[in-house]
């Protein structure tokens, strides 16, 4: 069931992409407000029990609904799965953004590129050059696919196997749906929300959410490096993962982006233009300085590693269904 609903929600999103702005993630995020106004008295411990209390509601309820849905018909169940993946995961969150400073560059249109880029990031792109243009949405696109795709594929597939192993029985049929995709996406925007808000209140709440994620996200940042690999140049993409990624501020995202960029033979990080001074960043990767060319081949490494995780959960299924 699991390959059903990824394929399902896959194909949907390039029909009705969900909107991380929309009515569902304005909810969540006054969940998130709401949660630590009422648990936020400064301290680390606080930041737990509200993380606990933000997250294991929804990941629970979510199941006890695929749990109630499935016991009426396997397709209720599929479909609530399908529903859940839908508002969690998405490949068109970035690549209709990363797409159009794509076209904008093969056009030579520099301006219009960076103003793109600007809009889909969120960051000042008005000074960068055109290498710097690619450099920054290969960047945000490598990223943005593990964290949108293959980090929720990741506990979607993982946490029902786990569970299903560690605990036989009811517990483990209760925790056999979405709920490891719920896990993974709250976690990650409470993450954003609480411990990159940068407001000196939120430092000692939000740290925790940082931890959290950064925990759940152990396995899939490595096995999305690993897939990047895989699909790429495999010596290039472990040599640059084992020796770049943990000079990059944040390891997890380093290990993505080191991998991505050895696989594609492209060097990312180094300087950047903003704000009328140059942020010096740790390199990552090998090989040539970004353009139009290497922006074409990371996509090209995303979906072919996707195809991979799709061809892998398959086999897995079949094995399951053989067993």
């Amino acid at each position: 069931m699991a390959l059903f609903s990824l394929i399902i929600a896959l194909l949907l999103e390039q029909v009705l992409a969900p909107n991380p702005a929309g009515p569902v993630g304005r909810l969540l995020d006054r969940w998130a407000d709401a949660v630590a106004r009422g648990c936020n008295a400064g301290q680390r411990s606080h930041g737990v029990f509200g993380w606990l209390a933000a997250v294991v509601p929804l990941v629970v309820a979510g199941e006890v609904v695929f749990l109630l849905l499935s016991s009426a018909h396997a397709l209720l169940g599929l479909a609530w799965s399908v529903a859940v993946l839908h508002f969690t995961m998405g490949l068109r969150r970035f690549s209709r953004g990363y797409g159009e400073v794509l076209e904008s560059l093969r056009a030579d249109q520099l301006d219009e590129a960076r103003r793109q880029l600007a809009a889909w990031r969120g960051q000042p792109a008005a000074e960068l050059s055109s290498a710097e243009v690619a450099k920054a949405a290969i960047e945000g696109g490598l990223a943005a696919s593990h964290r949108y795709a293959f980090g929720v594929m990741a506990w979607f597939v993982f946490l029902p196997a786990l569970f299903g192993t560690l605990l036989p029985g009811p517990l483990g049929t209760l925790l056999s749906g979405p709920g490891g995709a719920l896990l993974y996406a709250l976690s990650a925007r409470l993450e954003r929300r609480w411990a990159g808000s940068g407001e000196a209140i939120m430092q000692n709440f939000g740290s925790f959410a940082g931890d959290a994620f950064r925990a759940l996200d152990w396995l899939p940042v490595r096995l999305t490096a690993l897939s990047f690999a895989i699909v790429g140049d495999f010596e290039d993409a472990v040599y640059c993962w084992r020796t770049q990624a943990a000079a990059w501020p944040d390891r997890g995202e380093g290990i993505v982006l080191a991998a991505g960029a050895g696989a594609i033979g492209v060097r990312l990080g180094e300087a950047l233009h903003l704000d009328g001074s140059v942020a010096l960043r740790p390199g990552l990767g090998l090989g040539e300085e970004a353009d139009v060319e290497h922006m074409q081949g990371a996509r090209g490494l995303v979906w072919r590693a996707l195809v991979l995780w799709l061809l892998l959960i398959g086999l897995l299924t079949l094995a399951n269904w053989a067993g």
